[in-house]
Formats: C-alpha cells, structure tokens, sequence
C-alpha cells in the first residue's frame, strides 16, 4: 500500500501521516530527509547532490527519483510507503510512477486534506513548542495549563517559527496553490485521488482516511 499525502501547510499532513504510519506499518518517505542523510553519508548520490547545492542549484528530479527508488529497496520489507514533499509537479508525477512501475509498484491512493485557508493561517500563526522537548501547543486550541511554561517538562523556553506568521504564511499557501495543486488533475485523471475534510478533529480525520484505504 503506497500513498501520497497532499495538502496545504497547516492542514495536519503530519498529524496524519504519524497515524497512517504507525496503524498501516508503513515506511514515510521524506524527499528532504533523504537529500540531507545521502549528502552526510557522502553516497555518490549525495556527492552529486551536494556540488549542485553548493553551486547554488536546484537538484533535479532524475536525482531524486534515484534517492526514492534506493530507499524503496532498502524497506523492501515494509507494507509500503508515503510520500512527504513530492512529487510538487506533473513531470515529477510521472517520472514517479515510471520508476514505481520498473519494481512493479504503484501509487494506490493520493489524498489531499481540504481545509478553509483562513482555518488554515489560524492554525498555523498560534502554534508553538516546547524548544527543550518539542512538545507542540497552539494558543487557542491546545495551550499549556500554566502561562508560558511546557505542561510535560516544566522548561520555559517556548518557541515559534519565524515564518509562523500571516505574511509568510500568505506566501506558503500561493506557492502551494502554484506549484502542487496543478498535480492534482493529474491522479485524479488515473482514479487514484480523494479529497478529505480536513476541518474535522484530528481523530475525524483518520476515520475517513481509514474509510478511504480500506
């Protein structure tokens, strides 16, 4: 059982890939963490990687596709897999599944969580964390119980994203709107997509992508 997670920032793509992981025993594939693991393993992958990156360039999709397909062998043994941060284009839809279909796989189910933009720069401008734990909190929806002070360790070094903010989110979500959603015709032509509400509880939510890979 493949996927790929799709949604706007804010939407809880990593709430719900943490479940999808955990109940279904699969693999989350990070395109960025495997960037950054094949260029400190300096694999020749990474090496070619990082000489782009230092030159100030983008690594091309052929790249990435190879550092996808060697992760995929490496967890063969998985249940499958869920994709994080790609494919962001068409061509890169395609390059993708010409490879999958090489090791007689497939993408079974694309699903993009649908929620309200406003709902969205909410969720996103209150959160905050723990920065000696990492334990997350919003400011109306899921504060600490004392002023300032991390409910599960007691430190009060409480931080936010710089970019958690309505300007950059604003940004984040045009450039979310340009660069992903034109991908979605394209798994919705090949019957591979749904749409979920994602204004529902985080519980809610799991139920009707439950629904969907069941």
């Amino acid at each position: 059982m493949n996927l790929i997670l799709l949604g706007p920032p804010g939407a809880g793509k990593g709430t719900q890939s943490a479940r999808i992981v955990t109940v279904y025993n699969l693999v989350q594939i990070s395109t960025g963490d495997i960037l950054r693991a094949e260029v400190k393993s300096s694999t020749e992958l990474g090496k070619i990687a990082k000489s782009l990156m230092d030159d100030g360039k983008l690594v091309p999709d052929n790249l990435i596709i190879d550092m996808i397909s060697g992760y995929i062998e490496k967890e063969a043994g998985s249940s499958g897999f869920i994709l994080d941060g790609f494919p962001r284009t068409e061509e890169q839809a395609k390059a993708l599944d010409v490879m999958l279909l090489e090791k007689d796989l497939k993408i079974d189910y694309v699903i993009k969580l649908e929620v309200d933009e406003k709902a969205l720069i909410e969720r996103v401008v209150g959160r905050f964390s723990c920065g000696d734990c990492g334990q997350g909190y919003h400011d109306k929806f899921a504060p600490t119980k004392l002023t300032n002070i991390c409910d599960v360790c007691g430190s009060k070094n409480l931080v936010r994203r710089a970019d958690d903010n309505v300007e950059s989110m604003t940004a984040r979500l045009v450039a979310y709107r340009e660069q992903t959603e034109p991908i979605l015709p394209y798994y919705e032509k090949k019957g591979a997509l749904t749409i979920v509400n994602g204004m529902k509880t985080p519980e809610e939510v799991f139920e009707q992508i439950e629904g969907v890979m069941s």
